[in-house]
């Protein structure tokens, strides 16, 4: 995969409750917004851990949206701000890692609020085409293809 013309990746956490709703009515709505998200349904972002968003950019993501419910409007209470506090850890691990925080961002959208969800797709993906390609993920593919071609021995 050529990453210097590629698309970037961004892997969506979502809240089956509300985020995953409204992804899910963006699309009923055929709302546009562009196709290189990859959604993953969670019971609830207070669920995920900091493993959870390392793990998608290791994977070769270049960038992780956590979507929660509205703040205060979490079905499991305390769920979002938990969630919350965990993004804002891997920021900081992110950080001191030399990666660009702005790779991980967390948002809170309504069940409703497909044209939101679709914004803050359309920005997370805009801010991670500036910053171009994961170096993780470049580091990965370069890895791979030296192992495909023997030359790691």
């Amino acid at each position: 995969m050529n990453t210097h013309n590629s698309e970037p990746i961004i892997v969506a956490f979502c809240c089956h409750y509300c985020a995953y709703a409204a992804a899910d009515l963006a699309g009923s709505g055929r709302l546009q917004y562009p196709p290189n998200i990859r959604i993953v349904r969670s019971p609830c972002t207070g669920r995920l851990e900091i493993n959870f968003f390392m793990k998608a950019l290791e994977a070769g993501a270049d960038g992780v949206l956590v979507a929660g419910c509205e703040e205060g409007s979490c079905h499991f209470k305390e769920g979002n701000y938990l969630a919350k506090g965990r993004v804002n850890t891997a920021r900081q691990l992110l950080k001191e890692a030399g990666l660009e925080p702005e790779r991980l961002r967390m948002v809170n959208v309504s069940a409703a609020g497909s044209q939101k969800f679709a914004g803050y797709v359309r920005e997370m993906v805009e801010t991670v085409r500036k910053l171009g390609p994961s170096p993780v993920r470049t580091v990965n593919e370069k890895n791979a293809k030296e192992e495909r071609t023997g030359a790691i021995q």
